[in-house]
């Protein structure tokens, strides 16, 4: 947690600088080779490319509309029938958003009141306790332990209070790599259907999964597609983090509470972008199963250098991270200043896993790399890191 900044909302004091800005900054810095923030480091798709190029000269570069461009609300409701099954009306149910990052902020802060509780699965992304202390609502973390970070369901139940309005979750999830499983979904269903929650999901790595793995969509299950808001994006599947085009899709009168939020955050975003991620959405199968396919080999490349290097790891089935414990190497367990010696130490950058949960000490000895890197960067970041004790 950072120290009291005097200017700042009482609800807003000890987020600080995200701990992804501080890490890539140093990255740069050092010259190291960046495994922190998770993006990768080639383009995507030539044909997501050009369609954004043809966008820009053939004059989309004026607001989009608020919900989204038509191409890519419907585009988007065909990927949600092609690929899980389910229909939805691209016009009252589907929120074109500044990526997914939006999307969270204006669902949480739509649907929230001052006073309300959030459940969410920890370790998180960090942004979910903040976007939760900007609504005024109070989280209510349920705690992920490695090796396995399978879902305590008897603690779920614990979590539940009068004031409790939704549960928040991600899968696959990050920055654990976990993809839930039926079970575990249908479990975390019950409990919401049981107390008449409401579920959001971040569903931005459901295309990167491994293994011969499936993504459950909570939406899918039964008695949840009323009460469930999906979240994903273009951002993470099409290799175009930096257009920053999301999605909410679920009932008309959720998407109108995020909706109604949105619209006084960024209110419309990435015009000529939204009808290249349609394109991207339209694909053919072979594409989805290749990339996922790729990024396996990164997975099992980074992760066989990891453990040459001595390293615990948590070996991932989805998104684009590993998890390792330090303390094989650190003895004190210190992520976090463990990170920032390693840029000055080898040249290599990761993320301390403590900023991920709501009590540091929980992920204090733990650190995430991404592999969504070319091999050769991957290679020479294992070298490095070999080389920590030498």
């Amino acid at each position: 947690m950072s120290d009291r900044l005097p200017h700042l909302s009482a609800k807003l004091q000890g987020f600080g600088t995200t701990i992804f800005g501080e890490m890539s900054a140093l990255a740069v810095a050092t010259n190291s080779v960046n495994l922190g923030q998770g993006f990768p480091d080639t383009d995507g798709p030539r044909e997501v490319l050009d369609a954004a190029i043809a966008a820009i000269n053939s004059g989309h570069n004026q607001y989009p509309p608020l919900i989204g461009m038509p191409t890519l609300r419907h585009a988007i409701v065909e990927h949600q029938l092609r690929f899980y099954g389910m229909e939805f009306d691209p016009d009252t149910e589907v929120l074109v958003t500044a990526g997914a990052s939006e999307a969270l902020a204006s669902t949480l802060i739509g649907l929230l009141d001052t006073g309300d509780e959030v459940i969410m699965f920890e370790p998180s992304y960090d942004m979910y306790q903040a976007c939760a202390a900007m609504a005024g609502a109070t989280v209510r973390p349920v705690t992920l332990h490695p090796p396995s970070y399978a879902a305590e369901i008897d603690e779920l139940r614990q979590a539940v209070s009068a004031r409790t309005k939704l549960i928040l979750l991600n899968t696959p999830h990050n920055p654990t790599g976990k993809v839930f499983s039926r079970e575990e979904m249908q479990a975390i269903a019950d409990v919401a259907i049981e107390h008449d929650l409401i579920v959001v999901t971040d569903e931005v790595y459901e295309h990167l999964i491994f293994d011969g793995l499936e993504h459950i969509p909570m939406a899918t299950l039964p008695g949840m597609r009323e009460r469930t808001l999906t979240i994903s994006s273009g951002g993470k599947t099409f290799n175009t983090t930096g257009w920053k085009v999301g999605w909410v899709i679920g009932p008309a009168a959720l998407v109108a509470a995020a909706r109604t939020a949105k619209q006084y955050l960024t209110y419309v975003s990435s015009g000529p972008f939204q009808p290249a991620i349609a394109a991207g959405l339209r694909l053919p199968d072979s594409f989805f199963a290749e990339i996922a396919l790729d990024l396996q080999h990164k997975r099992d490349r980074l992760c066989a250098g990891l453990v040459e290097a001595g390293f615990d790891v948590f070996h991932p089935h989805g998104t684009y991270f590993v998890t390792v414990d330090i303390r094989p190497l650190r003895s004190d367990g210190d992520g976090y200043a463990f990170c920032r010696d390693l840029p000055h130490r080898c040249g290599v950058v990761a993320i301390p896993n403590e900023v991920f949960y709501t009590d540091a000490r929980r992920g204090r000895h733990l650190v995430r790399f991404a592999f969504s890197k070319r091999f050769e960067v991957l290679d020479e970041a294992v070298s490095r890191l070999k080389g920590i004790n030498a």
